[in-house]
């Protein structure tokens, strides 16, 4: 009987860059907004700020504390993992001596190695640092003509800021947000809003795009309904008066779209007159310097 392969380093942070954007959806390297309310992830114990790959792993995985501790770690102060929480691989490099073959020269080669950390939230027993005292947050200024669109919605979903993520929970009609001042800009905060409302008219009770709506990462019908609920907010963008500004114009990026778009050339089409349909509901209660001018 085969036994089982041991993964690498490599394949074991690459599998989880993987997981997180399939249970996700999204690139974890692509967020307009910090990763937590402090900034940057940093290991509690040295205080010192993750740095590389460490950066989106841990960012990506959701919790609004900056601060890291390993299991022994987090005994050593008295405290307690949470019963049923999983940590998250952080890597480093250890360098190790070693002879060469032909000159018989002593070398030191790199060896990527991981140890496994847990978040504050999911501690007891530790009093870590409240974010709000660590580093106060940049200030955030609506943008009024963007956010009376919001607030005019019909039948408009929940809005929550409660977790670091931006998604649309079609089970609970509900859009959660990072909240607005980990955002790069408020530019970046209304284009996520609007993308993620977009994704919201799919729900039975508005334009049920029932389809879009069941779909899993990755298959035509998920893609098909990104690229409406992108098309959808750089409308509602316009309509507001604000750039659609992100990185997702990497060269990547756009790569992927293209090839998507020729194999199906009805897309760019129907998406469109799906993402014109969401905006028009929308808009439907919209301030006056909001609504669309007729052609």
């Amino acid at each position: 009987m085969a036994t089982k392969q041991k993964l690498s380093v490599y394949e074991l942070v690459t599998n989880r860059i993987l997981s997180i954007m399939e249970e996700n959806k999204e690139l974890p390297w692509h967020k307009p907004w910090a990763g937590g309310s402090a900034g940057r992830p940093m290991s509690f114990h040295s205080q010192k700020a993750y740095r590389g790959v460490n950066v989106f792993l841990l960012t990506a995985c959701g919790f609004a504390s900056p601060y890291w501790l390993t299991f022994k770690q987090t005994q050593a102060r008295g405290g307690n993992v949470m019963k049923g929480q999983k940590g998250c691989p952080v890597v480093f490099f250890k360098w190790f001596k070693t002879r060469d073959r032909e000159t018989g020269l002593e070398k030191e080669i790199p060896m990527l190695r991981y140890y496994t950390v847990f978040n504050a939230e999911q501690i007891e027993g530790i009093d870590f640092p409240s974010t709000e005292e660590k580093e106060q947050t940049p200030d955030f200024t609506p943008i009024d003509t963007a956010q009376q669109i919001i607030d005019a919605m019909p039948c408009r979903p929940e809005i929550t800021h409660m977790e670091a993520s931006a998604s649309y929970s079609s089970t609970w009609d509900r859009v959660n947000l990072p909240k607005p001042e980990l955002f790069e800009s408020e530019t970046e905060y209304y284009c996520t809003a609007f993308h993620e409302l977009v994704h919201s008219t799919g729900h039975e009770t508005r334009l049920n795009r029932v389809e879009g709506m069941n779909s899993e990462y990755g298959d035509h019908s998920y893609s098909k309904e990104e690229l409406t609920a992108e098309m959808g907010a750089a409308m509602l963008c316009a309509e507001a008066g604000i750039l659609m500004h992100t990185e997702k114009n990497s060269a990547a990026y756009l790569k992927g779209w293209s090839r998507k778009l020729r194999n199906n050339p009805r897309w760019l089409v129907q998406a469109a007159s799906q993402a014109q349909k969401a905006v028009d509901l929308i808009l439907d209660n919209a301030a006056p310097q909001a609504l669309p001018v007729a052609a």
